[in-house]
Order: C-alpha cells, then structure tokens, then sequence
C-alpha cells in the first residue's frame, strides 16, 4: 500500500508573510505620520518668526541679564554705545557697540568681543556677559542678523541654522577690524552657535578669533531634530530625525545636512566657555558633551571651561547666576585685551 504524505504548514509559516506585511504597513504609516508631525514642528521653528508667534504671551522681563528683557545698553547698564550700521551682502544690519571703559592715557585694545543671539533671540540676551566684558576691559558688540528686526530679510522667509547667516558675522568681524581690532572673542547662543561654526568653517576671517563663549549651542541640527522627537514621545526618535531632515530638503532652501558644526569647536585652538543644562527641551545636553570630551582628547591644549546645570534651554545664569558669572569669569583670565 503506497503511503502518504501529507505536508503540513506551520502556522509561523502559515502566517508569517502576512504578519510581516502587516507589521510593515503599520511601521511605514506610523513612520510617515511622525515624519510629518516632526515637519510641523522643525517648519515652525525655522520659518522667520514662527517661534517667536509661539513664545509671544511672554510678558518681558525688568531684569536686564533675563532673557527676553529689552531696551538698549544705556538703559540697561547706564552704558554708553554707539549705533552701527554693519554692512551685509543684503544691506545694513543694526548693532550696538559699546566701547571698552574710559581710561585716559591707556592705549585702544586689539581685541572686541561679538554677541551672536539664536533663533527668535535679540541682542539684548546678550546683556548677561555685558557687564562681565566691560569690567574686563572688552569693548563689545551686540548685532542682528537677516531677517531680525533691524536688519534686511530674506525672500524664502527662513533660518538657514548658520548657513545663511554667517556673511553677516562675518560683515561684523570686519567692521570691527575697519575699527582696529584685530582680535575677536565671540559668544553665541543656541543658533548663534550655528552660525559661529558656519563662519569658523567658511569665513577667511576665521583665524581672528581668539577666544569662543556658548550657551546651549546648536551644533548638530540633526541632533536637534531627533531630540525634539524624543520630546514629543515619538518612537525611534533617531529613524523620524532622520525621514524629517530628507523631507526637509524638499520644503527647505538650505541642505540642513551640513548643519554640523561639532568638528569645527573640538579643533578651535583658543580658550571655549561652554553652559548647557541637563533640561534642555530645544537642543541635547550630549552634544555639548561629546564637544567637551573631544576637546578633552585633544593634543592641541586647548582649555574648556564648562558649566553644565540642570536648567533649560539658555536658563543656567538665570537658575544660578553666582556660578554662572565665576565660570565666565574663569574663561575671561583664559583671555587677554592687548
């Protein structure tokens, strides 16, 4: 009698393929829902005032070192200034200098400092190292940028996260140079530092710097993305980052892939200050730390005075301003006034 066989399919096998189609499909939808949200997001944070509509219930602050605080340095500080019209490739951008104190018979010092604020920012913010460079002899100025207030905007109506805007850092430095600094110290907030390591790797001026102060520098845009998707309880922040940052290169005028500046600080020669807190819902607390490990590693002795807290984003003066000032001042004995 011939036998039989009768094949039976497992049921891994039975429902396996579709199973996996499925999870697929699932994986694919939630991964372009995300995608889209994260777009929102990043669309709003970039466009020319979009952020500023969102922190716009803020009520500003009498308190010149706090953020959002306005009013000029004479007002502030009791400080005299002078209004400059820095001239950009799009047309003149306001700052405001202040010189160095009066001291008679002692001679014009060879290096200025620069304030470079963030997205949604103003050269107010500016005001918590103000008095610090003053005392120590550090003439200063404080500048906007494209599509600030008081300088040009843009036809696209978007934050280049320093591609676009560091021309008019670089229009700054040479104002000052037009002025007989040949030296800059120069500090930068969340996008400013963007737009300083843009210009660190762009400019020719570039190698007049002598010395970097940052707060709750953006270094990594990419970073930025995954890390606001992590904040918003999105799976696999890193894949949705990733998806948003190639959507963004069809919305956006500027390949936000080169966005990354991180290289450009570790192998900065000169002293760096560097605050950042562990609270920070804008920009990851690990890029600042991976910049301070790789400065740490490197044969170029470069000094880094950090001041990590557990405030949020820009907040670590305002949630201890004593340690804060003793950390600045720390990296100021870093630096010289010729």
């Amino acid at each position: 009698m011939p036998m039989v066989r009768v094949r039976r399919h497992s049921r891994a096998r039975r429902y396996g393929v579709p199973i996996a189609l499925g999870l697929l499909v699932v994986g694919s939808l939630y991964l372009a829902s995300a995608t889209l949200g994260l777009h929102r997001v990043a669309s709003q944070v970039l466009t020319v005032g979009g952020l500023a509509q969102m922190q716009a219930a803020a009520t500003p602050p009498d308190e010149p070192t706090a953020l959002g605080y306005r009013g000029d340095p004479q007002a502030a500080f009791g400080l005299p200034f002078e209004t400059l019209a820095v001239q950009t490739t799009l047309g003149p951008a306001e700052a405001w200098f202040v010189p160095e104190p009066l001291v008679p018979g002692a001679p014009q010092p060879h290096m200025a400092a620069i304030y470079v604020h963030g997205i949604a920012g103003a050269r107010e913010d500016g005001y918590r190292y103000l008095p610090m460079l003053h005392e120590a002899g550090f003439p200063t100025l404080l500048i906007s940028y494209r599509n600030d207030m008081n300088a040009p905007v843009t036809e696209d109506g978007f934050y280049g996260f320093g591609l676009t805007e560091w021309p008019d850092l670089e229009a700054a430095v040479l104002t000052l140079r037009d002025r007989g600094y040949g030296e800059v110290m120069i500090l930068a907030d969340s996008m400013g530092g963007g737009i300083l390591g843009q210009f660190m790797a762009r400019s020719p001026e570039a190698s007049r710097i002598s010395a970097i102060a940052l707060d709750s520098p953006a270094l990594e845009f990419k970073a930025v993305l995954e890390h606001l998707a992590r904040n918003m309880g999105l799976p696999f922040p890193g894949t949705v980052a990733a998806t948003t940052l190639t959507a963004l290169g069809l919305t956006h005028p500027s390949d936000l892939r080169a966005a990354s500046v991180t290289g450009r600080y570790a192998g900065f020669y000169g002293p760096l200050f560097l605050a950042h807190g562990s609270a920070d819902q804008v920009v990851p607390l690990d890029t600042s730390q991976r910049l301070i490990a790789l400065r740490a590693a490197s044969d170029a002795g470069a000094v880094t005075v950090a001041h990590l807290t557990e405030a949020d984003h820009l907040q670590s003066h305002a949630a201890d301003p004593g340690s804060y000032e003793a950390a600045f001042q720390e990296f100021l004995a870093l630096t010289r006034v010729p």
